[in-house]
């Protein structure tokens, strides 16, 4: 008998077929024992054909096998920008083995995220062909369906750089614990998520120095970079390191609730975009972001004739022209250019009217 009972403990198959045997417990009833025998019996003379190639691999797998990657050697902030716009891809691809999909595919789905526009479309182009290469050189994949395509025309706009008035008036719009927060940002020219991340074991008084890591380096690597600390940012973190609860790590902490364990947990900030639209609004200016902050100190810098060298080792940039596009003020050096140009235009106007003038005499 195939399948039998066992007071107790329910119903079983148990057979044999070409030498092998087959056996599978508790079923609550009889019938469902045969099924399942019938089911594993079907499987065991018709098997399935041998997992497909990885050049045979979904879409969706593809993408899947991606994000756990950038998950574990990318920023956060690069991992959920490829995560939000893997959706709309899985949408559009996800039924497809990657050897299916074609250039023109790609270019359909384009075309319809510039209709958005095309910075939009630009990204996800991006990503795309960043994702096809990471199945390249996983041997996933031979070719790439993005490659060929061009990146759309963009109508670049100088970025908006609050005044030096403006970041004072949001600052002291903010309760007590949030301007620190905002004056750690504005002294160190960081990141947000890097001070979110910063702990006292990260701060040295004796030197006067912070140090702050970012992972938007090439690799993933997180690297740190040491910034003086301002007499201001001194005193403010002297302050709240006296004022400190022991038992947290990090300068800038909060209590909140946690979906996932059903319960108040404490930790550093991941993000508060919120407060710095309330805190415009609240100072009557113009609404800007915390990344701003940074862009307003490089301009300072600047101004000030501080190298770029320099700038660019305090904003943690690994290219001199990315910190370029962060230096948004008038140099002397332009505005002495152009007072040189009138200065010339005038003299080449007022030889010009005297030889007219006497050529008619």
């Amino acid at each position: 008998m195939s399948v039998y009972s066992a007071k107790g403990k329910g119903w079983r198959y148990d057979f044999t077929l070409k030498g092998i045997r087959y056996t599978e417990a508790w079923f609550k009833t009889k019938t469902k024992a045969k099924a399942a025998e019938a089911k594993k019996r079907e499987e065991v003379k018709n098997p399935r054909p041998e997992k497909k190639a990885p050049t045979d691999m979904d879409f969706l797998e593809l993408v899947n096998l991606r994000l756990d990657y950038l998950q574990a050697y990318s920023s956060e902030i690069y991992y959920k920008e490829n995560r939000y716009k893997a959706k709309n891809w899985v949408k559009y691809l996800g039924d497809l083995y990657c050897k299916d999909i074609t250039q023109q595919m790609i270019e359909k789905f384009i075309l319809k995220r510039r209709k958005v526009s095309p910075i939009t479309a630009n990204k996800e182009i991006r990503y795309l062909k960043a994702t096809f290469n990471y199945a390249i050189r996983k041997g996933f994949m031979t070719h790439n369906p993005a490659e060929g395509i061009k990146y759309f025309p963009v109508d670049k706009k100088l970025k908006y750089i609050p005044s030096i008035d403006d970041v004072n008036r949001v600052i002291e719009a903010a309760d007590a614990d949030t301007q620190d927060y905002l004056w750690t940002i504005r002294e160190t020219l960081a990141r947000v998520n890097e001070i979110n991340q910063l702990e006292w074991s990260d701060v040295d008084f004796k030197q006067k120095f912070v140090v702050l890591y970012t992972r938007k380096k090439r690799g993933g690597h997180r690297t740190p970079r040491k910034i003086p600390m301002t007499d201001h940012l001194f005193h403010i973190l002297k302050r709240r390191y006296k004022n400190r609860d022991q038992s947290k790590p990090w300068v800038f902490w909060h209590s909140y609730w946690s979906g996932k364990s059903k319960q108040i947990e404490c930790g550093p900030y991941k993000d508060r975009k919120g407060i710095m639209r309330s805190l415009c609004k609240k100072a009557g200016v113009k609404y800007f972001r915390y990344h701003a902050l940074r862009h307003n100190g490089a301009s300072l810098l600047e101004s000030a004739n501080v190298s770029i060298g320099s700038i660019q080792r305090i904003l943690g940039h690994e290219n001199r022209s990315t910190t370029e596009i962060y230096i948004n003020s008038i140099g002397e050096s332009e505005r002495k250019a152009m007072e040189i140009f009138e200065q010339a235009s005038k003299k080449s106007h007022t030889n010009s009217h005297t030889a007219t003038s006497m050529a008619n005499r």
